[in-house]
């Protein structure tokens, strides 16, 4: 990797906060890109291409089956690269400046309905012991809170406050959020700290949440606990942390409360973000229309 590369990863990390997954990902996209220049059009600068040879690879990647939507994420990934150059005036010009995305497929996630919650909770075993106390209250604080597994994943200890009935979240760019926690959610809590203070070894005693041998639990460990649990009660193709998220914020929607609210919540910077998941509280708003209208009387 070459300085300037070096000198991004920096400005990833330190002015725009990322996380390190993130970083490793947008370079790996760059470097992805800088050897394809080199297989085909030979040696190259990153600060002399031009867009032909960015269309080029972007053909080559669609020639290869490569998704519209992974096209465009490696695609984000130069432009914020060449945004970087701009700044640093290495460039003049952004090759990437008129470039338009590629189309893609709309996805709609189903989320679990209330009826799978209820059973999730209700009729799956828990062990009355760490890891089964954990693991419930895993999917608790999904289900409750809404955040992101990462999020999760770096819970501390000390962002939990029992007595405000509130917990702090680290979101994407280190912003922070305050949510609320349910009664139960706290019982739960205080179940599960009794039961983490008796573990032989704790690796990372900041986090909340652990694994059996007292390390940071790992983001495909969190997947299959979801899925493991979730795959009891419910036939949903897709079973992960995301889906609980989104039946998070469907469910309120689904119950009243407001986008704005939920945006909140969920630590989105912007509504359009959260106005994804209002398509699934359709059949709620039909509902509430049915009955409300002066029309329909």
């Amino acid at each position: 990797m070459d300085s300037t590369l070096h000198a991004y990863q920096d400005y990833l990390v330190k002015e725009k906060n990322y996380s390190l997954l993130t970083v490793q990902a947008y370079v790996a996209d760059i470097l992805s890109f800088q050897q394809y220049l080199l297989d085909h059009h030979g040696a190259v600068s990153l600060d002399e291409v031009v867009y032909s040879q960015i269309r080029s690879w972007i053909v080559t990647l669609i020639e290869n089956n490569i998704s519209n939507t992974t096209v465009n994420r490696k695609i984000s990934s130069l432009k914020s690269y060449y945004k970087f150059l701009l700044k640093v005036k290495q460039i003049q010009v952004n090759p990437l400046l008129k470039h338009k995305s590629l189309k893609t497929a709309k996805k709609i996630q189903i989320p679990f309905s209330e009826k799978e919650l209820q059973d999730v909770f209700e009729c799956n075993s828990y062990a009355n012991d760490f890891e089964g106390i954990r693991n419930q209250l895993v999917i608790e604080l999904f289900y409750t809170t809404g955040m992101r597994r990462a999020e999760m994943i770096h819970l501390q200890m000390a962002h939990v406050n029992l007595s405000q009935k509130t917990i702090k979240v680290i979101g994407k760019r280190n912003k922070e959020r305050i949510i609320p926690l349910l009664d139960c959610t706290i019982e739960l809590i205080t179940l599960y700290k009794a039961q983490r203070n008796s573990l032989a070894m704790i690796q990372h005693n900041e986090l909340l949440l652990l694994s059996k041998s007292g390390n940071k639990m790992s983001e495909s460990f969190v997947y299959r606990l979801i899925k493991a649990y979730f795959s009891t009660v419910s036939q949903k193709t897709k079973k992960s942390p995301h889906v609980l998220r989104h039946s998070f914020a469907t469910h309120l929607l689904n119950n009243g409360a407001d986008l704005n609210s939920v945006k909140e919540l969920l630590g989105h910077a912007s509504l359009s973000s959260t106005q994804i998941y209002t398509h699934s509280s359709l059949a709620a708003l039909k509902k509430v229309y049915q009955e409300a209208h002066p029309r329909n009387k």
